[in-house]
């Protein structure tokens, strides 16, 4: 019963997600979509396009808005190990996704991503110039993970210092007068170093 990755379209991807993921409805579009199969039966899929955080959506970055499995072991680990490498092969410098508290991101550390961010809960995303439905995600802390190229200015520096910085949270570490020199005398913090709780829910 070897895993094996298989091309998936966005309906069905879509699909997918609509039926497993718990906390999420499928997005608006995608860039790519990454299937994985088990006996050429689909059991996982990660949707990957533009950041939903506008600073984020450089050209460089992109996110994986969701990554669903049916529960089978590594299915999740191998979908976001993946979804790097294709978006590295693309150019991208650059991939994010969240969890919520209460996961505890082990498919994410397997496949080699790190947490860089904490986001506290807010109590919604509808506003006035971006109206939204409720999807049972208000109130809920959440954490930021990336996955860097080992090239780009904003892999070198410590977590805190891209959550505070507006050039290196974009990217454009190069271009910051506060970090520029510290590029390469910053060691990346070791993956699996986070503080999130046992549980894991797929981004």
């Amino acid at each position: 019963m070897t895993l094996a990755l298989v091309p998936v379209s966005f309906a069905d991807a879509c699909a997918f997600v609509a039926a497993w993921h718990r906390h999420h409805e499928p997005p608006a579009g995608h860039k790519f979509s990454i299937g994985v199969a088990r006996d050429q039966t689909l059991v996982g899929v990660a949707i990957v396009g533009r950041p939903v955080a506008r600073p984020f959506d450089d050209g460089s970055t992109l996110e994986v808005t969701r990554c669903a499995t049916d529960g089978t072991p590594n299915a999740a680990s191998m979908l976001y190990a993946v979804a790097w490498r294709a978006a590295s092969a693309l150019g991208y410098r650059r991939l994010v996704t969240y969890t919520q508290r209460g996961e505890s991101g082990a498919s994410l550390r397997a496949a080699g991503w790190r947490v860089i961010a904490e986001r506290p809960p807010r109590p919604g995303w509808n506003v006035p110039s971006r109206p939204r439905d409720a999807r049972g995600t208000a109130n809920v802390q959440r954490y930021l993970w990336e996955a860097v190229s080992p090239r780009s200015d904003v892999a070198a520096l410590t977590p805190q210092a891209r959550e505070d910085c507006p050039f290196c949270m974009t990217g454009l570490a190069s271009h910051c007068p506060r970090h520029r020199d510290e590029q390469n005398l910053i060691d990346p913090p070791r993956a699996g170093s986070s503080r999130l709780t046992s549980g894991e829910t797929p981004a």
